[in-house]
């Protein structure tokens, strides 16, 4: 069967895009919300100020989130929201969770979304943007012109 022995790879470059698409519409809720209380106004009591530590963070998940979504500057976008949800686990929810005396366990501090956002980016940062993106517009490989 062509689906599990391999044949099913040549969509790579399209479940790529997919997964960045998803996983940054997703991700700019939690900037929307931290910035705008849209879609949700449940979490945070208002919006932040935006040169607080949350401010700034939704202003990365916001704009970094439509940057990842249009595929554009992917990599270092990527990077720097990797970057950011390993900054927001390990001083937001494991600090919780030391209140809580089980710190390190996310299901437990309410970390598991940054977890994972953090290992998703890491893997768009290394593996590129995929299909449908800006950057494959943008950055077109070089053509050896053959001389005659």
């Amino acid at each position: 069967m062509m689906i599990f022995n391999g044949g099913i790879g040549r969509f790579t470059p399209q479940a790529q895009a997919a997964l960045r698409i998803v996983a940054a519409l997703v991700f700019m809720q939690h900037g929307l919300e931290k910035l705008f209380h849209f879609p949700a106004a449940g979490h945070f009591p208002g919006p932040f100020v935006l040169f607080s530590m949350p401010g700034v963070a939704g202003i990365l998940e916001t704009f970094g989130g439509l940057s990842l979504v249009l595929g554009l500057f992917t990599r270092p976008v990527a990077f720097l929201l990797c970057g950011e949800m390993a900054v927001a686990y390990w001083t937001v929810h494991f600090r919780v969770g030391l209140a809580l005396h089980n710190g390190f366990f996310p299901a437990v501090n309410n970390g598991d979304a940054a977890v994972l956002f953090c290992f998703i980016f890491l893997f768009i940062w290394v593996a590129g943007p995929g299909a449908w993106s800006l950057d494959g517009l943008r950055v077109r490989p070089k053509t050896v012109a053959l001389s005659a």
